[in-house]
């Protein structure tokens, strides 16, 4: 039988593009601050990762399962109802940061967070780096 393929994967889209699309104005231009502070933390050009994901740098995985496939190392999301932040593989606890925050809510890898001004920017950039070093113990992590 055959495996499905990932549909999560990098397009010809441009994330300038895909930001410059987002709705409403507050929305993008947080949008904007996020993609800035990404490129700052990890020193690494943005790429559209399907259709809404705006990644950096890419890792390739294989599950005891036999499942295998690319991903983004770090990345967000600027989604309706909040910005999801693709920060933490999984691997470790990360709750003495998440603790210093600001408002936000948890997925089983993914932050989210509302708005912007809820948040420490300071702290965001710090679970970017941890959750980078945390995945490149599992994965390596390629540059993009």
């Amino acid at each position: 039988m055959a495996r499905a393929e990932n549909k999560t994967k990098p397009t010809e889209v441009t994330p300038a593009e895909f930001i410059a699309s987002v709705e409403p104005d507050r929305k993008r231009e947080e949008a904007q601050t996020l993609d800035q502070l990404f490129q700052k933390v990890t020193g690494w050009k943005p790429v559209m990762w399907g259709p809404s994901i705006i990644g950096y740098g890419s890792y390739h995985y294989k599950y005891e399962s036999g499942r295998e496939g690319d991903m983004c190392a770090t990345g967000f999301s600027p989604r309706k109802a909040n910005h999801s932040l693709y920060i933490m593989p999984g691997y470790a606890n990360f709750e003495e940061v998440l603790s210093r925050l600001g408002k936000h809510s948890m997925g089983k890898s993914c932050l989210y967070i509302k708005k912007l001004d809820d948040v420490d920017l300071d702290v965001v950039a710090e679970l970017i780096e941890a959750g980078l070093k945390d995945l490149g113990e599992t994965y390596p992590v390629t540059a993009s």
